[in-house]
């Protein structure tokens, strides 16, 4: 699937101009604690991982899911995945920028949506809030090659779904 620099640069446009007007969420998960939309989240849509740039048709893809998975945040009570790591992730000190290990997790909503099954990640850094991570579709609809449709599922790792 080609989309045109024109109908990606829109689309991210508008993406950035809803994401970043954005209040908090409360999530019934949570007991009404809320969800932050910060930088971190719009860039992990464009980002894979620091500096590694997702495929246009996947960011693509996810700025158009944004609208969602807000309304999964607002609605979710039940959590079906959690994933609980120590990383190094990078934090501003008093010394500047520094890659501090820090216990992180990732809360993992998933929502069916019509064909289209979504997952939702929270993340959450010792001692910080939690914070909007991702939005992907977790599953593909393809031919089967005999007229018929499957569903390819997507499992993966939170820190860079």
């Amino acid at each position: 699937m080609g989309i045109s620099e024109e109908k990606f640069n829109q689309r991210k446009v508008e993406a950035k101009s809803f994401y970043e007007s954005l209040e908090p969420i409360k999530c019934p998960y949570f007991n009404g604690e809320c969800i932050y939309f910060n930088s971190e989240g719009f860039e992990h849509i464009l980002f894979k991982e620091w500096g590694v740039r997702r495929s246009q048709v996947d960011q693509y893809t996810r700025l158009r899911l944004i609208p969602l998975a807000v309304n999964i945040i607002k609605k979710t009570g039940t959590l079906q995945e959690l994933d609980e790591k120590n990383l190094f992730v990078r934090q501003q000190s008093s010394y500047g920028w520094a890659k501090i290990l820090k216990n992180v997790k990732y809360y993992i909503f998933v929502a069916i949506i019509g064909e289209l099954r979504l997952k939702v990640i929270i993340k959450e850094i010792a001692g910080g809030q939690k914070n909007f991570h991702s939005v992907y579709p977790s599953w593909e609809v393809k031919s089967d090659g005999l007229g018929g449709r499957r569903k390819k599922f997507y499992q993966g790792n939170p820190e860079t779904d």
